[in-house]
């Protein structure tokens, strides 16, 4: 299957470079570029796109705002048929890739990637998974806490309703950071069932990935920055 890229980006520069990398790669195809955000939503208009490369410091409109406005739908919940986002940033832990996670996106790339994990990353957020890891996303989260919104609700909220028990464990344990096979070894599961698990947690909380659920958890205020495990 030739997975579509969109490169959005107003350096011409990075995005030649970027273009050369991936059209090497028999199973990817460079479906479209854009200077900025506008001119990315108008393409996308009729373009169909799978994977979305995106600068988060534009003019006009920039990384943040177009993945909002690429990801969710207006009243906050997760759009299920949007191209998957990727960020390109260019230092680690910048604040506009915690809102653009936030937003919708499902990892963030330094501009500087080795070109064999911009394609490994390309074909992980194409597959379904994240590529920033929920322990990266819960360092940001403590990096910039003093600048996000204080959680509203306590331990305990009935944000984890839709779950069972055991759904709940996995939720707390994901939000950690733990991998499948972690999970696995903590509550005694086959790695499959975790996996079964993790994808019944996205569904019924209309999340895209794990990424996702760990903002979720910070917001909920069943894990706290600087916290730890």
């Amino acid at each position: 299957m030739t997975i579509r890229v969109m490169l959005v980006d107003d350096q011409e520069l990075l995005r030649t470079g970027f273009r050369m990398i991936l059209q090497s790669q028999g199973d990817i195809e460079i479906a479209a570029e854009a200077g900025d955000g506008a001119q990315a939503l108008e393409k996308l208009k009729h373009t169909p796109v799978d994977v979305i490369l995106m600068d988060v410091r534009m003019p006009r409109l920039d990384g943040v705002q177009t993945t909002r406005r690429i990801c969710l739908a207006e009243d906050g919940s997760p759009l299920p048929d949007a191209p998957h986002v990727l960020i390109l940033t260019t230092f680690d832990l910048d604040e506009y890739a915690f809102a653009a996670l936030k937003a919708g996106a499902s990892g963030f790339l330094l501009k500087d990637v080795p070109p064999t994990e911009l394609v490994a990353a390309i074909r992980a957020v194409h597959g379904g998974d994240a590529v920033v890891a929920p322990t990266t996303t819960r360092r940001m989260i403590d990096r910039f806490a003093e600048v996000l919104p204080t959680p509203q609700s306590a331990p305990g909220s009935d944000v984890l309703g839709p779950l069972t028990d055991r759904e709940r464990e996995v939720f707390l344990l994901v939000a950690q950071g733990l991998s499948n096979g972690e999970i696995a070894a903590r509550l005694v599961l086959s790695e499959a069932t975790v996996k079964t698990h993790v994808g019944r947690i996205l569904a019924k909380l209309g999340l895209r990935d794990r990424v996702q659920a760990v903002v979720l958890a910070y917001e909920a205020g069943l894990i706290r920055a600087g916290a730890g495990d």
